[in-house]
């Protein structure tokens, strides 16, 4: 059976096979590429080009809408890993059949792939690529080899990051300055001027955009009430906090002590009688969730990790009261639901990456060294102590908390 590509090797075979293969394209580029036109360049077909973090897609939301706005949705195509292309269908944002994967079962699988989508790109005709990805090299070489017109991605014109070659027409500064929502929404807009004269143009980001929502459908309302009575039937229709303790594999560094959660839990069940817990997580993470379950002692814990889809994940979002989660997907995927998000932040920060929803809060220690991750760094740290995270108390949590659910409360009770 062929083995997922793990994280580690991407970035390594980005780094040291994608420096040399966008150095060879550029000069094919340099040779073959005429300067066209001068001035603003018509497009009729747009992709976006985003592989992983299905976090980001959903910040994306906007940048992808006027993208529809421009061409009609029928026009819009998207490309991403076969396993992140969740979140696009249920955005449903761009038809299913725009959507375009590559699978990253093996390195061979990945390369093949590749290949493929390639091929569909220049059959379909694109002519506008907007690749969303920070600074890395695949995706500005596969954005190349679509043989679309206009390409706008981020480059390194001082080196102020990694090298990627010179493969896009439409070249911009990446700002991190800039929330990610924003920086995605000016680089649709980018299509629309001449590429000239950027990476300056003037065009101000908005401040507040729209979020994407996803509604249950009853069925899924009912699997899901099905499932907490399976696994506690005591529920009922008791309301109920979220913990989700992991973090993705690309940033490990994001975790929050698990014995905290564990703490965490223990407070609130103490605290509020009424309220049970459930711990969330992907099917790798089943026995070590279950594991602080059993470490909290209480009945009113519910052990969820594994057990659901993603469209149930989101289900079990809209019938939850708050999630808290490190950075990671599920804070943004909670986005789409009314459930109030608690964000831990570390390594990152959330004036690039916060969940943008009135729903969401943002916990961030602050301190010296934090980010220590960045699009200039490839996302990769010398860090081998988060004391970021670690600077994020029990308390700091549990009273951020208590004043959500307190306050949900007493909206309940005004009601």
């Amino acid at each position: 059976m062929d083995l997922p590509v793990g994280i580690s090797t991407l970035q390594h075979t980005d780094r040291w096979i994608g420096a040399p293969l966008c150095a060879i394209l550029t000069l094919l580029r340099k040779i073959f590429e005429s300067a066209g036109p001068q001035g603003p360049r018509q497009v009729q077909r747009i992709l976006f080009v985003k592989f992983a973090e299905q976090g980001s897609t959903v910040l994306a939301y906007c940048a992808i809408r006027r993208a529809v706005e421009m061409v009609g949705r029928e026009n819009v195509y998207f490309v991403v890993f076969e396993d992140n292309r969740f979140i696009l269908d249920v955005m449903e944002v761009i038809p299913e059949e725009n959507v375009i994967t590559i699978p990253t079962n093996s390195p061979f699988g990945l390369a093949l792939g590749a290949l493929r989508a390639v091929l569909r790109i220049r059959k379909i005709r694109i002519d506008g690529v907007v690749d969303m990805e920070f600074l890395t090299r695949f995706s500005a070489m596969l954005t190349f080899t679509t043989g679309a017109k206009s390409r706008v991605g981020f480059h390194t014109f001082f080196g102020d990051g990694p090298y990627r070659g010179d493969l896009m027409t439409h070249r911009l500064l990446y700002n991190p300055h800039l929330h990610t929502s924003q920086m995605f929404e000016a680089m649709v807009e980018a299509l629309t001027r001449d590429p000239a004269v950027l990476p300056t143009f003037d065009f101000t980001p908005s401040v507040t955009q729209p979020l994407a929502r996803f509604r249950p459908s009853p069925s899924e309302v009912d699997e899901i009430n099905i499932l907490l009575q399976r696994e506690n039937p005591r529920i009922g229709s008791a309301p109920l906090i979220l913990l989700n303790p992991n973090a993705s594999d690309l940033l490990p560094l994001r975790r929050w002590s698990p014995l905290r959660y564990v703490q965490l839990a223990r407070r609130l069940l103490e605290r509020y009688p009424e309220l049970f817990i459930a711990f969330t997580g992907a099917p790798a993470e089943v026995a070590a969730n279950d594991q602080l379950a059993d470490e909290v002692g209480s009945g009113r814990v519910i052990r969820l990790a594994g057990k659901t889809t993603l469209r149930q994940l989101l289900a079990l979002y809209s019938r939850s009261e708050i999630l808290v989660t490190n950075d990671s997907g599920p804070a943004h995927f909670a986005s789409l639901t009314p459930i109030r998000v608690v964000t831990l932040f570390g390594p990152e920060t959330p004036a690039l990456f916060a969940v943008r929803s009135p729903n969401a809060t943002a916990l961030w220690a602050g301190i010296a060294c934090s980010p220590c991750v960045n699009a200039y760094n490839n996302r990769q740290s010398v860090c081998r102590n988060n004391l970021c995270m670690q600077a994020i108390t029990v308390d700091d949590v549990f009273e951020e908390v208590t004043r959500i659910y307190d306050s949900l409360k007493r909206s309940t009770s005004g009601n």
